[in-house]
């Protein structure tokens, strides 16, 4: 699974969504966003780990022998380069712009003896494994609350509020894609009774600490989303995510969907050991490709629901919608995002 640039969860939210049969449309439709999204703005918005390959400069471009264009392969960072099979060392070469990342050029320091070679053969002759992609900010995202294996393919964590089913995580040096979340114990009951009015939205429990605003709580069959934290009280939603407003009794269990499914030493990494407490971070792409990544997963389930065929209007006045809103978002992504560049000339 490829790390998606809105979450399962984000997508629920903003619909509001009163049912979880349909998590399997919310997932296509949230990998088909990003794929739209990484092909409209010529560049991915991930850190990927690889080993990319390029000819020699000047055999198809008129580029400077001392330059390499990287076009589509921008760089985060650098671990080795190699030219006609000779390292080419760090402090030998320059990565521009020289303001920061995404590196879309290399440039051999003059002061060096380092060139660039063809060996056998200009194509493919210089081998570059870094990180690639337009950006490797990060959130933190609390920890881990138990050791793991290299194989183990679920985690837990403390704070599942942080993190949602598409998202990029990391670990040490390892990332991993979130492909899914599941119930844990909290360890902790209901410190009294809760009735079945919507307005009644304090839930006591035993250490408010241990509980996070915007988390999904689960007590009997009804799902509650932490609105507030007040000491030891919960200020909540109460029936969401197409659970059913009902009544709770003193000691009912809490659960917390902390436990996540993941897809192990993700784009390029190495899954290793992990102890108990150590710090996940969490991927943050740009705010405008976040929020156009939700807005096309929301317009094709609206669209789906609609046998692609919504109408707004009525009578001599109906007329297909056409998601004015969406395509606003769509120009500002572009204009700000997207890399027109897509050759050496």
């Amino acid at each position: 699974m490829r790390p998606t640039y809105c979450s399962r969860e984000d997508v629920m939210s903003a619909l509001d969504s009163k049912t979880t049969s349909n998590i399997d449309a919310i997932d296509r439709a949230i990998v088909a966003a990003s794929d739209a999204i990484d092909g409209a703005m010529h560049r991915i918005f991930y850190p990927s780990r690889e080993t990319r390959y390029f000819d020699y400069p000047n055999y198809y471009s008129r580029s400077r022998t001392g330059e390499l264009w990287l076009d589509d392969s921008e760089l985060l960072s650098v671990e080795t380069i190699t030219s006609g099979g000779v390292e080419i060392l760090a402090g030998s070469y320059f990565l521009y712009p020289s303001n920061g990342k995404p590196y879309n050029r290399l440039a051999l320091n003059r002061a060096t003896s380092a060139s660039f070679t063809s060996g056998s053969t200009a194509q493919r002759s210089i081998v570059i494994t870094g990180v690639y992609g337009y950006t490797d900010a990060e959130t933190a995202a609390g920890a881990l609350t138990a050791g793991m294996d290299a194989v183990q393919t679920t985690i837990q964590v403390s704070d599942s509020s942080a993190i949602g089913v598409g998202n990029l995580i990391r670990v040490g040096s390892e990332r991993l894609v979130v492909t899914g979340k599941s119930l844990l114990d909290s360890g902790q009951q209901l410190q009294g009774s809760l009735g079945t009015q919507n307005n009644a939205v304090t839930v006591p429990v035993e250490d408010g600490s241990g509980f996070h605003v915007g988390e999904v709580i689960l007590i009997g069959a009804e799902r509650m989303l932490i609105l507030d934290i007040a000491g030891d009280d919960l200020i909540v939603k109460r029936a969401v995510q197409g659970s059913v407003l009902n009544s709770h009794a003193l000691n009912d269990v809490v659960y917390v969907p902390r436990l996540l499914t993941v897809e192990r030493g993700s784009v390029g990494t190495t899954a290793a050991l992990h102890s108990n407490g150590a710090a996940i971070y969490r991927h943050t792409p740009p705010g405008l490709i976040q929020e156009l990544c939700l807005a096309e997963a929301i317009n094709t389930l609206e669209q789906q629901s609609s046998g692609y065929a919504r109408v707004i209007g009525s009578g001599d006045n109906q007329r297909e919608a056409p998601g004015r809103g969406l395509n606003d978002i769509r120009s500002q992504a572009e204009a700000v995002y997207r890399r027109y560049r897509t050759a050496a000339i």
